[in-house]
């Protein structure tokens, strides 16, 4: 499959039409996705109608725009009118969106073809794709083990060659964390540069919509599309468009990066380990400086983060209560059994185990001992980064400790599970971007991804460093 840079430059050269770019990708899902099950459905028909719209413009002469026919997925978590939108969960089965997110209009309005809606853990909550209440998403390197989660499908989509892009969601690592596992690019940018309006909340403090790509410089041109001031999102960054292909080139000579000892965790696997201290030394030959620093803070990520996101997902989770919208149980005597009955169908066990440690660190008495501490903490790791790139430029670090483990092996122990994201969860604690990128494959064939940490808004170093890395 053509790269999305390709693909809309042949687009709009007149070399490929729309239709046969969507075509090309419908064909590659109908033969790959019953394997790998990375969709939850397939609008072949308004992608087609899409094509058929974008070919008509070009034969009338009219410019095309920046990912013209490049056909992306979304992850089931963002609204596209009149399609279906369920979050991976019950409690929205048959949910149906009303308007546009900000990120679908602005696809759209560039002339790419959105695909269909990819599988998720449940309301975003997990890092296996074990968690979605209609499928479990297989890792196209071997399909006895897991993607990653929680945009499972959308990583699992593009590493399968079944699309040029897609997007998902980063509240821990949702993103960073399936790219590693699937061996592709996965970039979550900075809090408040991409609009969350149209995404649904997990963690509202947190959230941040990224793309998947099969190189860097295709995540450049999505983001160049999608990011961007939205006075529809009151947490929008007054941020100014910017071109990130043009920061792509220029190699990476004397660039100073980071290398922090407590990213190199106890449990990280040798493998893991050997292939990310090999990426160092290809940065080094590249002509980066690499110095060692320290985020002492770091250790407290993981505890802290599970207070907050918990806490805002209790929060954001009581308006699906079986009265407005989604799943109801019209049978229940009372409106206290409505509330109890829809929310106990309709949620899954992890997303209640969440909603439950939320609701007790919000509670009277527990506030001030958990939620208020917690965002004290996550001030001193906001400050450990902001004294690191006093004197770095970039942060690099392993994206995941492990490889792609088995599906259902660490199930049901949700600490081990949670353990996948402990290299990830601080940078949306602190708010900057991260860029994951292929650092090689095991002996047994499975990805390594090497993650690069920026200033906020530095987006454009990361893209520089991750485009030099992977080119050489």
């Amino acid at each position: 499959m053509k790269t999305a840079f390709e693909t809309a430059k042949a687009v709009s050269a007149g070399e490929l039409t729309a239709r046969q770019s969507v075509s090309a990708a419908l064909a590659e899902i109908a033969k790959r996705d019953g394997q790998i099950d990375a969709f939850l459905e397939v609008f072949e028909k308004a992608a087609l109608a899409q094509a058929d719209a974008i070919d008509a413009r070009k034969k009338e002469g009219k410019k095309l725009g920046r990912l013209a026919g490049v056909c992306v997925a979304i992850k089931d978590n963002m609204t596209y009118k009149g399609q279906l939108c369920t979050c991976g969960s019950k409690i929205l089965a048959g949910h149906r969106a009303v308007y546009n997110s900000t990120v679908v209009e602005r696809l759209l309005s560039e002339d790419a073809v959105i695909i269909g809606r990819a599988n998720m853990d449940e309301f975003a909550m997990g890092s296996s794709s074990e968690n979605s209440a209609y499928k479990v998403t297989k890792n196209p390197r071997d399909t006895s083990r897991v993607p990653g989660g929680s945009s499972s499908g959308s990583a699992a989509a593009v590493a399968a060659g079944m699309v040029p892009l897609s997007l998902g969601s980063d509240t821990g690592g949702s993103i960073r964390q399936p790219a590693s596992l699937c061996g592709v690019v996965g970039l979550k940018p900075t809090y408040g540069l991409v609009s969350r309006y149209g995404l649904v909340a997990y963690a509202s403090s947190l959230d941040q919509i990224g793309p998947f790509s099969a190189d860097v410089r295709d995540s450049a041109l999505i983001l160049s599309v999608i990011a961007g001031h939205d006075s529809r999102d009151t947490t929008s960054a007054p941020a100014e468009k910017e071109d990130y292909l043009a920061a792509l080139e220029g190699g990476i000579k004397g660039m100073k990066l980071g290398l922090p000892k407590e990213y190199f965790v106890e449990g990280m696997d040798e493998e893991t380990s050997r292939l990310i201290r090999a990426g160092i030394e290809k940065l080094k030959k590249l002509g980066a400086e690499i110095v060692d620093i320290s985020l002492p803070h770091t250790k407290y990520a993981m505890p802290a983060y599970y207070i907050i996101a918990p806490s805002e997902a209790s929060s954001n989770l009581a308006r699906f209560d079986g009265i407005r919208y989604g799943l109801s149980d019209k049978n229940a005597p009372t409106l206290k059994d409505t509330y109890s009955k829809s929310r106990g169908e309709g949620f899954g066990g992890e997303v209640k185990r969440r909603i439950m440690l939320g609701t007790y660190a919000l509670s009277a008495g527990y506030y001030d001992a958990y939620y208020a501490k917690a965002q004290k903490i996550r001030t001193l790791i906001r400050r450990d980064f902001d004294r690191a790139f006093e004197t770095v430029d970039a942060i690099v670090t392993p994206t995941s400790p492990t490889t792609a483990f088995k599906i259902g092996e660490k199930a049901n122990d949700p600490v081990a599970m949670y353990l996948s994201d402990v290299c990830t969860i601080p940078c949306n604690m602190a708010g900057i971007p991260g860029l994951s990128v292929p650092c090689g494959d095991t002996a047994s064939g499975l990805p390594v991804g090497i993650q690069f940490l920026g200033r906020p808004f530095g987006e454009k170093t990361l893209f520089k460093l991750g485009r030099a890395f992977e080119t050489a």
